[in-house]
This record gives structure tokens, C-alpha cells and sequence, in this order.
């Protein structure tokens, strides 16, 4: 697509009839409360596609809402500049024909497909537009990128971004972006914390290790490719809530729940270890998210966990413990070693220094390319 939403293909008369599709998601950001309040004005949000698709879908989510919340203008455009779109790109968006839609406390909704193609890594801006105060939005805490709030009204449609007066730095109500691909493609969610988040990497250069593995992706060749869905939370633990519900708790609908998924790599237990909770307990839950994964026919591979620095030797012993269990259990579909990728041969515990950002915890943008490079993509493609 070049320039805007792209026009849809049609299949020449007498030729075969098109190939069975299944819808997946190219864009993802797990829902969280935000505490941000927007009042009769537009949320521009600011996102990467990964994987090119037909027929683009928006789900809104109202999860965490306190009341519910009537989306009353929804547009899709592409990104030129800043909050500005692509003249003549912006697509309103409806649901069930109508151009609104109300959405109850703890829910979420699909909008309908947009005809036309839209194109690998591409961004794109989703306005949505409330006409009624909203106290307590459901969004995404860290988006890394910059998303805008606008002055009083609905502006959702404008390509302009005069009106986007007050930056953002989380997305607002938008939950995921769907897509049709062949058949034979699918979903990888990415589960997990501030690591998965993209923390330390640089703010408005998509550099997570998702980013980085979507890219790959894209130059698989045909029929390999496949969506990432990012379903990481800074702070987020797997036992417990906090920052999120627990992954335990949101796996279903982060992960199992969503179109497309047939493999989740799961990275996440750190916050957990630095709590309290020992290899013991991290195992046990993780026992669960596998079991559940494989009740679903989703593969689960597990990501080893990265250096801590910060850690004493008592949380230290339980990070390699965890480690141990996570390479040699085989109760896994298949191991992800992120942590053999970043840590420093020298000093295994900690980070090679090109790969840390700064803290011993977080890689940096050249250690979430080594993360995402490290992704066996032979190993997306696992059956059960």
C-alpha cells in the first residue's frame, strides 16, 4: 500500500476461486488500565503493522473501564508525519454497518473489515473519537512511540494533526489490529514483561525484540510469514498482579483468545524472582500456562531469562534454576535462549556491555536485535 489503504484485489472472471484465509493479528498491545481521561476528544494512536494483510480490522477494548464507553468515530490513516496523515488515506472505520458503537465495562469489540490490502511494517494512525467524558480509558501503558490527544471534538477523520495538541505516551482504547492472510500463516504472541515491552530500547524506533523478529518474518519466504503480537507489560509478573493482571491470569485473553495464534513465546518471571517467588513457584506456574497452551493446540516455547545484575546470589541461584528448567525439562515445545545471546562469556551473569542499556536488566536497541535474531523460526512452525 503506498500512499493509503489499498484498493482491494479481485480475481480475474474464470479464475480459481480464492484461497481459504483465517484472520490474525499484525499489531497488538496488551490491555491495562491507563487512568487517563479523555473528554469529548480524539486519541490519535501511533502503530507498526507487522505482517500485510486484506481487509484490516480494530478492536477497542473497554476492559478496564469503569463505565461504559461509547466509541463514537473511529478512522484509520496513514502516518506522514507526527499526528498528520497521508492526505486522502483515512478510512472510517464501522461496526456492524454503524459508525459507533458502545462497548459495556469488561469488554472488547472488533470493528468490521476495511476493503483493501494494508502493508507489512507500515503506520498507521487509529483515531477514536468519545463524546462523553471517559475517567478511566483501557490502553497500554508504554507504547514507545508518540500517540496524541486532541483539542474538544471529533477530529478522528482529519488528516491534519493541528488539532492533536497534548502528546501521549501509551495508546488509548486500541487493543489490536486484525488482518486475513492465507491459511497457512498464523500469529506468535510474545508473553511477557518490560523485556517484551521494549524497555531500554529507543522510544519511536520500534526496536523491541518483537520488532526485530517481525522483520525477520517478513523476509521468510512465501507462506512463512506470520503476525507478532506483543503482549508484554513493564512490571508484569507471571504469578501475580501488579502492573496488569498476572500472565496467568490474562494468558486466555492476551494469548489464547486472540485470531491466529498457534505458538506464544513466553518470557517472563523476572519480576517474579525479584518479589520473592522461588524457581519452584515460577515452575509450577508455568506447568499451568503449558497445560493451557496445550489444551488449546497453541505451542508454548520458553524464553530463558535474561541477566538480572541488580539481583542478590540468593535471586541469582533462582534465575538459573529457572533457566535450567526452561533448557533441559523439555516440557516446552522448544527453547528460546535469550539469555545465552546477551550475557557476557566472561561474566555470565551479566549483560555483554554492547547488549545492555544501562541498568543490568533491560537490553539495549543492539540486544533486542540479538534477542529477536535469536528466535529459531523453525521453531514457530511446531505442531502438537
Amino acid at each position: 500500500m503506498v500512499g493509503g489503504l489499498g484498493a482491494p484485489a479481485s480475481a480475474a472472471p474464470g479464475t480459481p476461486s480464492a484461497p481459504a484465509v483465517q484472520p490474525l493479528i499484525t499489531w497488538a498491545a496488551s490491555a491495562d488500565v491507563t487512568f487517563t481521561k479523555v473528554t469529548q476528544q480524539t486519541v490519535r494512536n501511533v502503530v507498526t503493522t507487522s505482517v500485510a494483510g486484506r481487509g484490516l480490522q480494530v478492536s477497542l477494548s473497554n476492559a478496564f473501564g469503569s463505565a461504559p464507553v461509547t466509541f463514537r468515530t473511529i478512522s484509520v490513516g496513514v502516518v506522514q508525519s507526527g499526528a498528520t496523515l497521508v492526505p486522502g488515506s483515512s478510512r472510517q472505520v464501522f461496526f456492524g454497518g454503524d459508525p459507533s458503537i458502545t462497548v459495556p465495562v469488561g469488554e472488547e469489540v472488533l470493528s468490521d473489515p476495511l476493503p483493501g490490502n494494508v502493508a507489512a511494517r507500515q503506520t498507521l494512525a487509529v483515531s477514536v473519537y468519545v463524546d462523553a467524558e471517559v475517567r478511566r480509558a483501557t490502553g497500554h501503558n508504554l507504547a514507545l512511540t508518540a500517540n496524541y490527544l486532541s483539542e474538544p471534538g471529533d477530529h478522528a477523520s482529519e488528516d491534519s494533526g493541528s488539532a492533536y495538541t497534548r502528546g501521549l505516551s501509551r495508546w488509548i482504547f486500541l487493543e489490536s489490529l486484525v488482518v486475513t492472510q492465507r491459511a497457512a500463516q498464523s500469529t506468535v504472541a510474545a508473553l511477557g514483561d518490560s523485556i517484551t515491552d521494549g524497555v531500554g530500547s529507543t522510544p519511536g524506533t520500534n526496536r523491541r525484540w518483537t520488532d526485530y523478529l517481525a522483520q525477520r518474518l517478513i523476509a521468510a519466504p512465501p507462506n512463512a510469514e506470520k503476525g507478532v503480537a506483543n503482549e508484554g507489560i513493564s512490571a508484569n509478573r507471571v504469578l501475580s498482579g501488579g502492573v496488569g493482571q498476572s500472565a496467568l491470569r490474562r494468558f486466555g485473553r492476551d494469548v489464547l483468545d486472540q485470531p491466529g495464534v498457534e505458538t506464544v513465546i513466553l518470557l517472563e518471571g523476572i519480576n517474579d524472582i525479584n518479589t520473592g517467588a522461588t524457581a519452584a513457584d515460577l515452575i509450577e506456574g508455568y506447568r499451568e500456562l503449558i497445560a493451557r497452551a496445550h489444551a488449546d493446540d497453541t505451542c508454548i516455547l520458553g524464553g530463558t531469562l535474561t541477566p538480572n545484575e541488580g539481583g542478590s546470589p540468593a535471586r541469582e541461584a533462582e534465575r538459573q534454576a529457572v533457566n535450567d528448567f526452561i533448557r533441559n525439562s523439555g516440557e516446552f515445545d522448544g527453547v528460546v535462549d535469550f539469555d545465552a545471546v546477551v550475557r557476557d562469556p566472561s561474566a555470565p551473569t551479566t549483560f555483554r556491555p554492547v547488549y545492555d542499556s544501562g541498568d543490568g536488566l533491560h537490553p539495549s536497541d543492539a540486544g533486542y536485535r540479538a534477542m529477536g535474531n535469536a528466535v529459531p523460526l523453525g521453531l514457530l512452525d511446531c505442531s502438537l
